[in-house]
């Protein structure tokens, strides 16, 4: 068995196939991680969705910023935002099953045999693995329960942008969720910058990458990320970023989780620009 991970899809279809190709994937035997952000704005949501969803056991993913704001849309308590290109997954005959797969997606997952962890943006630098187990597991509780709705009508904002153990309510899982779809970058003192979506060096001084931030407690654990497409491919402190810009018209990518860590990409054709 091979498990490979890739980085951001956002509904480009074609590709993703292409590059299942590319690497042989068998759904008999090999398993495919995804970073998140499985789709929108790309031009094939519905039809991605569908096709990850069918290969059950052989494929994991965990929910990006994204899938958070389709969820919020499709529960009501976000407009959709022109660029958005879910309407045919809200269209669609099974659309509540799907928006329950959705929905019932983790935060983090974890391969203890295999020694890898994959979140979709970052983690501040105040919690170790264990805590941001734990914190994931809370956020998903809530995704699950009765209590879903009321945070979707209070997930969206920046603040608190530093970890406090003593938050609570909202603000509490508001910045949890921040941290697991939206981060890229805080300060020396660990606090989080949600406005900055450059890659070094072309970032403010003050500002350095989550991953390169002092004292992080999971500077010893092997995480895999993507949400980053203007950083890119990216070795560094133990941490490996996949978003490689396929919606851009870059890449898309995937890393062979083995010894080797091989990375097989295929170019995209897209035409979008970051923003």
């Amino acid at each position: 068995m091979t498990t490979y991970a890739i980085g951001d899809v956002q509904g480009c279809y074609d590709p993703l196939r292409r590059l299942l190709d590319k690497i042989n994937f068998d759904p008999l035997k090999d398993q495919l991680w995804f970073a998140g952000d499985l789709i929108n704005r790309g031009p094939q949501s519905l039809e991605t969705l569908r096709f990850i969803i069918s290969l059950g056991a052989s494929a994991h993913s965990v929910l990006g910023n994204h899938e958070c704001h389709f969820l919020a849309s499709a529960r009501g308590h976000k407009k959709p935002h022109r660029t958005d290109t879910f309407d045919d997954i809200l269209n669609a005959h099974d659309a509540e099953q799907l928006i329950d797969w959705v929905r019932s997606r983790p935060f983090l997952h974890q391969d203890t045999v295999l020694g890898y962890t994959m979140i979709h943006a970052g983690l501040p630098p105040q919690w170790s693995l264990n805590e941001a187990k734990r914190y994931a597991n809370e956020l998903e509780t809530v995704f699950k329960g009765d209590l879903f709705d009321d945070f979707l009508a209070h997930m969206y904002g920046n603040k608190p942008d530093q970890w406090q153990t003593a938050l609570s309510g909202h603000a509490r899982l508001r910045f949890i969720i921040n941290c697991f779809t939206r981060l890229r970058f805080c300060d020396a003192q660990g606090r989080l910058d949600f406005n900055e979506k450059s890659a070094p060096p072309e970032s403010p001084a003050h500002l350095m990458p989550w991953f390169e931030a002092p004292n992080r407690q999971t500077a010893h654990d092997k995480l895999i990320f993507g949400h980053w497409s203007t950083l890119g491919l990216n070795f560094k402190n133990n941490t490996i970023c996949l978003d490689t810009g396929c919606l851009w018209g870059g890449q898309l990518s995937a890393i062979k989780l083995d010894e080797t860590e091989q990375v097989i990409s295929l170019d995209c054709h897209c035409s979008l620009k970051p923003f």
